[in-house]
């Protein structure tokens, strides 16, 4: 039996962890071809032991894959299929690390060939550097992982894959498309929005900028760490997702609405309660989830 081919397009830090991570797991008995937009970055890759190949020639890498990664840009994975489809063998497994699966879904659904099966998937990972020198072999280990099982493909092709990522050392979970939306806007895609926000107000704090730079401490660098991921993944994201985003974000402008009436009418009992509610539910949230919070 012919060793299993997994090709990823675009080997940046998701896609480069998954190919360290599937080769510190399998070795040789997974061939890994990978394609990104520079030469340094497919360089690297290799260097790095994330891919066997790497080649920016779309045929080249997918052609005789048993599953394709695909890992770029939300908004330039659709394209990105309609590229490789034409070098794509009958029973080829799609899947995709997006933080979005409707918006996807319902694009591909209308170009896919039946014999070509779609498998949406979200590693609820990541890191605030980019690019595949950031990529690690644990990266995924006890974190997250979201498989969405309504897009049509048979039983075999979901076992096959998973007998793969589950060598991730992942924690998988499985939810329809639409509810997994909401919940990465309620937890992933509102936060890095705001964390943008508190860096925007440190910004135009005017002329007490440079004295307020020189009070950051830990709370400010924690609170904003994950402004400094990728502009491009995360426009797409709020391009892609935006009924839930907006939603969301009214809903916090609201809270804080709330705050700001109470902080003006010197109702410092309703300010602790809304300290102490929140405490209680994240200190429970982190001893519920204590092998899955990430911390990175």
């Amino acid at each position: 039996m012919s060793k299993l081919h997994l090709a990823i397009i675009g080997i940046g830090l998701i896609g480069g962890s998954l190919g360290l991570a599937l080769k510190d797991k399998l070795g040789d008995d997974i061939h890994i071809t990978g394609m990104c937009r520079t030469q340094e970055s497919m360089d690297k890759a290799v260097a790095l032991g994330a891919v066997d190949m790497a080649s920016s020639d779309a045929r080249q890498v997918v052609e005789d894959a048993d599953i394709v990664f695909l890992s770029p840009p939300v908004l330039q994975i659709v394209p990105m299929v309609e590229r490789i489809l034409p070098y794509l063998r009958k029973g080829t497994i799609l899947t995709d690390a997006g933080s979005t699966k409707q918006y996807i879904w319902e694009h591909l659904q209308k170009i896919l060939p039946p014999d070509i099966y779609y498998i949406a998937g979200h590693p609820m990972t990541g890191r605030e550097k980019s690019g595949v020198e950031a990529a690690k072999k644990d990266l995924f280990v006890n974190k997250a992982y979201v498989i969405v099982e309504n897009t049509g493909a048979p039983p075999e092709a979901h076992e096959k894959l998973m007998s793969v990522l589950r060598h991730t050392g992942a924690n998988f979970t499985t939810l329809d498309i639409a509810k997994h939306d909401r919940c990465a806007s309620v937890i992933s895609h509102v936060p890095h929005v705001t964390a943008a926000a508190l860096v925007t107000l440190l910004n135009r704090s005017g002329g007490d900028m440079e004295s307020c730079i020189k009070l950051i401490g830990g709370g400010f660098k924690d609170t904003t760490r994950i402004a400094s991921s990728n502009s491009d993944m995360w426009a797409d994201i709020c391009m892609t997702n935006g009924a839930a985003i907006s939603a969301n974000l009214r809903e916090l402008q609201a809270i804080l609405g709330e705050v700001i009436a109470s902080i003006e009418a010197q109702d410092r009992q309703a300010i602790h309660d809304y300290f102490a509610a929140s405490k209680e539910r994240r200190d429970s949230l982190l001893e519920k989830t204590v092998n899955m919070f990430d911390p990175n």
